[in-house]
């Protein structure tokens, strides 16, 4: 992967409504924090834009030397309600006021609240359970679990495969990355679990063939029936992309597992609360998944996680056999409640569909520009990615990615480091809250940037 240099540059001063470059990028005095830093975190900790954040709020992120960027992060998908609520600030104040700061799984007032918020935005509330829970990777964990011990409990142990597709990302606890679909990231497991089993994934690009026969063909491969499979785990849209299903593919994914008792899971923990214009992904292919891994888009802020799913699965547990430290933490409960809240009442999810129509078909107009470099854009609602490669071909080309990127921070527009199977991918990600000005400011920003660097 490409690494940020270090090195100030001197850039061209900026100076708009939403974007403020008063000095050398990275900060000179930020250097030597950075190097102190290294002394005492682990180098997995570094790899994004050396900025330091000193404040952000709504859509905007700030230094304490006077440089502002419209933010196109959101903290890794996770401020849909924009950073710094005062609604979220001042629940947490009252929570801490109340003297409330954690609970176990001793019930609290605001639990209640949110499980029942959150039961609402199910396929069918009345027929599915939430589960509180801390981080993306423990919802996809307690998925992975669930399924498994209802196949078992069900049919017997010969119902052991778990489905996931190639290319996918699910967290980095080692449940998580066995469903994930990511050679590179679990070399460190040796021998791995051979019922779990990954698929292609029809994107398109990286894989042409998006039909169906392809996951039933690579299932006959690796000499699985479907009678003993678990489960099949996918994220609404991949992260490395983002890349998303062709609906007739989702629905018949869904099929397949209805004709064969299997779980069903979406993988909702960045694809989530009104990221690409419905409240989940997967309403944009018209399924009903048996269980929902959610996380990030949650709160806007505190780490928190869910796992929304079917009575009869989520009721397998005995009480007590099934339950968190921090399982609805009072304060990360609090900010959720407030975070579903401000989706509802400023119709959030509404404008990043509203707000989509212009940033993917600004963005695909940039694509179009360099499709030799730029090879394949991906988006919907308020998520988009290009994915740079090596001039004509399919292969990532992560320098390129990185130089635009360089370039978007030093102009006041950051985004988080590339991602992608090879670090090719620029990901677009700003706040729900966004608005039209910005959001146009910022996309000549990036289609500048993109000029500086492929033109």
């Amino acid at each position: 992967m490409a690494e940020y240099n270090l090195t100030p540059v001197d850039v061209p001063k900026v100076e708009t409504k939403y974007r403020s470059i008063k000095t050398a990028i990275p900060v000179p005095e930020s250097i030597s924090f950075f190097e102190e830093l290294k002394k005492s975190e682990p180098r997995s900790m570094q790899g994004q834009p050396p900025i330091i954040w000193q404040k952000a709020d709504n859509f905007t992120v700030e230094d304490k030397w006077g440089n502002r960027w419209i933010d196109w992060s959101s903290c890794v998908l996770i401020s849909n309600a924009g950073h710094g609520r005062e609604e979220i600030k001042n629940a947490l104040r009252d929570i801490i006021d109340q003297g409330l700061l954690a609970t176990y799984v001793f019930a609290h007032e605001g639990r209640r609240e949110l499980t029942e918020m959150l039961q609402e935005l199910a396929p069918q509330p009345e027929n599915y359970r939430v589960f509180l829970l801390s981080s993306g990777s423990e919802a996809t964990e307690n998925c992975i679990k669930l399924a498994k011990t209802y196949a078992v409990e069900k049919y017997g142990p010969h119902k052991k495969y778990f489905i996931s597709y190639k290319n996918a990302f699910h967290g980095r606890t080692l449940g998580a990355q066995l469903a994930g679909g990511m050679d590179k990231l679990k070399t460190w497991i040796i021998d791995g679990d051979k019922t779990f089993v990954q698929v292609p994934f029809p994107d398109g690009f990286k894989n042409e063939d998006t039909s169906f026969d392809l996951f039933l063909k690579t299932l006959e491969e690796n000499n699985v029936k479907p009678e003993e499979i678990a489960g099949v785990m996918s994220e609404s849209y991949q992260g490395v992309g983002p890349d998303f299903m062709p609906v007739e593919y989702a629905q018949k994914l869904e099929n397949f597992c209805r004709d064969n008792d299997i779980v069903l899971i979406m993988d909702e923990v960045q694809a989530g609360f009104g990221r690409s214009g419905k409240m989940f992904t997967f309403e944009h292919y018209d399924i009903t998944p048996d269980l929902i891994a959610c996380g990030k888009g949650i709160s806007s802020s505190l780490p928190i996680s869910a796992v929304i799913g079917r009575k009869d699965i989520m009721e397998l547990y005995a009480p007590g056999s099934m339950t968190s430290t921090h399982s609805g933490s009072p304060l990360c409960v609090a900010s959720a409640i407030e975070n579903l809240k401000l989706l509802k009442k400023e119709h959030l999810v509404e404008n990043a569909a509203e707000m989509g129509e212009i940033l993917c078909s600004e963005i695909k107009r940039i694509q179009q520009k360099y499709p030799e470099r730029l090879g394949c854009f991906q988006g919907k609602g308020l998520v988009a990615g290009i994915q740079c490669v090596k001039p004509g071909t399919k292969i990532p080309d992560p320098e390129t990615a990185l130089a635009v990127n360089v370039k978007c921070l030093q102009k006041g527009l950051l985004m988080f480091a590339p991602v992608g199977v090879g670090g090719e991918c620029l990901k677009i990600a700003p706040p729900l809250t966004i608005t039209e000005d910005a959001l146009k400011e910022s996309i000549q920003v990036f289609e500048a940037a993109c000029d500086e660097v492929l033109g």
